[in-house]
């Protein structure tokens, strides 16, 4: 199986003692003198940095579930747009991200918020201690391209959600910082990752590194944030430098891009990891997609299966697919073959995360989260250059056509469905490119940004959820209101909450 970074029990404890304040953005003095004694060596670096990949998907400290990435980013991101809807009992705070009806005490928003700020902090630490460290520049320059990496992955996604947030840099400083403006914490991010794009490695010594940041992820990356400020040319720019490094491509099937052993393959940029790459963090070891999208009726029928069906996609998405797309086959289940040899037929369930052939049992998966893959840096470019052009040129109808033709292959054979597109204007090409990511990453967080992004969540949420109606306000999250009470420099609220 696949190994990733290996967490030692030293940056276990890092996650765990950081964090026994209250107040999760509240620094302790003592963590200067903790920078200034614990970094002597190039393991005390890489702990520090592992530390902060473990926050990424696993974290048991209350009052919070999981980690950033565990469950609570892509399932809110779902829940809240046309992909995802529902269907764990009692679950007040997922209905409510369904129906837009959540408000500051959601508690999935603040598992996010919370985590992220984890997170941060032990990037923080890094970031200020790597430097004591006695040992090889490159190396350490490297690390700290890491943590500079992680740092301005988790602000991106903080800003995006929640729009202005408090910028802290530092494990020292004030106890209640207020929220920075976002485009503070945008120039901050640039610079992030404008450092770990210039420290980085193209690539990891085989089997050593797997899950790690590289160059790529970070040029990547880059190109989504440009892309999110409406700054086109610079996000075409990194996006043809991921496309000319010739490191990166498409699988010809779809369905290889979610097969455990290509996991960090040439279609990933980066990934959440999870399985075995903390073998020596006991909380969350595996992923739950499974256990959360699979269909319950899939453990009567597969022994040792824990399927729950706890959220699953909208019909409306389901029948916008080409029946032979080969991404819906790959994507959605709607019937279960029993041992008896008769069908159930199901609601519209996603599948892509269950590796058939690696984990036949399914429940706890090894599999990665997706965070940025190579298809999304083509769409990205299609995206920027209609923006750019205002309308598509050559370059432009290539890049979504790149991800078409691959669409249309059925694991055998090219299929004469999803011909190449041509001929549209500015807004037609606009809404193929919204259209072809709805189609392409399913589950893997994108839905509620890109809806954001194009301002169509009020247009596209009620055509697949009936009498379900976003307002402008929902452009953003509320700031998790147990924050706000521990600091009131958050205020004020966002509109709308």
């Amino acid at each position: 199986m696949k190994k990733y970074i290996s967490v030692s029990i030293l940056s276990l404890l890092l996650v765990v003692g950081f964090f026994a304040c209250k107040n999760l953005l509240d620094e302790d003095p003592k963590d200067q003198v903790f920078v200034d004694n614990f970094f002597q060596t190039e393991n005390d670096a890489t702990a520090a940095v592992n530390s902060i990949y473990g926050i990424l998907n696993a974290t048991s400290s209350p009052p919070t579930f999981g980690g950033v990435y565990f469950a609570s980013y892509w399932v809110a991101s779902g829940l809240t747009s046309d992909e995802m809807e529902n269907r764990l009992a009692g679950a007040t705070d997922l209905d409510q991200l369904e129906t837009f009806t959540h408000r500051s005490t959601n508690s999935t928003l603040y598992d996010f918020w919370s985590n992220a700020y984890k997170g941060i902090h032990n990037a923080n630490f890094a970031i200020e201690g790597i430097p004591n460290v006695k040992g090889d520049v490159a190396f350490k320059n490297g690390r700290l391209g890491e943590a500079h990496f992680l740092r301005a992955m988790l602000y991106f996604d903080l800003t995006r959600m929640f729009g202005d947030v408090p910028l802290v840099l530092t494990t020292g400083g004030e106890l209640t910082p207020p929220r920075t403006s976002r485009a503070e914490v945008f120039t901050q991010i640039i610079s992030d990752l404008q450092f770990a794009e210039q420290n980085l490695p193209a690539s990891y010594p085989a089997g050593d590194g797997l899950g790690r940041a590289t160059s790529g992820a970070a040029t990547g990356l880059l190109a989504k944030v440009y892309l999110t400020q409406g700054e086109w040319q610079k996000a075409v720019d990194h996006c043809n430098t991921i496309i000319n490094s010739g490191k990166y491509g498409l699988y010809d099937d779809f369905a290889e891009a979610f097969r455990i052993p290509n996991e960090n393959g040439k279609e990933t940029l980066f990934s959440i990891g999870f399985g075995t790459a903390n073998n020596s963090i006991s909380f969350w070891e595996a992923g739950q997609f499974n256990v959360r999208l699979l269909p319950k009726q899939l453990s009567g029928e597969i022994p040792g299966v824990n399927a729950q069906g706890w959220q699953v996609a909208t019909q409306n998405l389901y029948d916008s697919y080409d029946p032979q797309d080969r991404r819906r086959e790959v994507t959605l289940l709607t019937s279960i073959q029993n041992l008896d040899g008769t069908t159930t037929t199901v609601e519209p369930h996603i599948q892509k995360y269950w590796d058939k052939v690696n984990e036949p049992a399914a429940g706890n998966t090894e599999h990665d989260l997706p965070y940025l893959r190579y298809s999304d840096i083509l769409l990205m470019k299609a995206e920027a250059l209609n923006e750019l052009k205002n309308g598509p040129d050559a370059d432009a109808y290539g890049a979504i056509n790149a991800v078409r033709k691959r669409a249309r292959f059925d694991g055998t054979t090219e299929l004469n469905i999803l011909p190449d597109l041509a001929g549209l204007s500015y807004q037609a090409f606009k809404d193929a490119v919204l259209q072809e990511r709805r189609w392409e990453f399913v589950a893997e967080g994108h839905r509620w940004f890109d809806l954001v992004r194009f301002k169509q969540l009020e247009t596209l949420v009620p055509l697949a959820k009936p009498g379900v109606q976003p307002e402008a306000y929902h452009y953003l999250f509320p700031v998790p209101q147990v924050e706000i009470d521990l600091n009131p420099n958050l205020l004020p609220q966002n509109p709308g909450y």
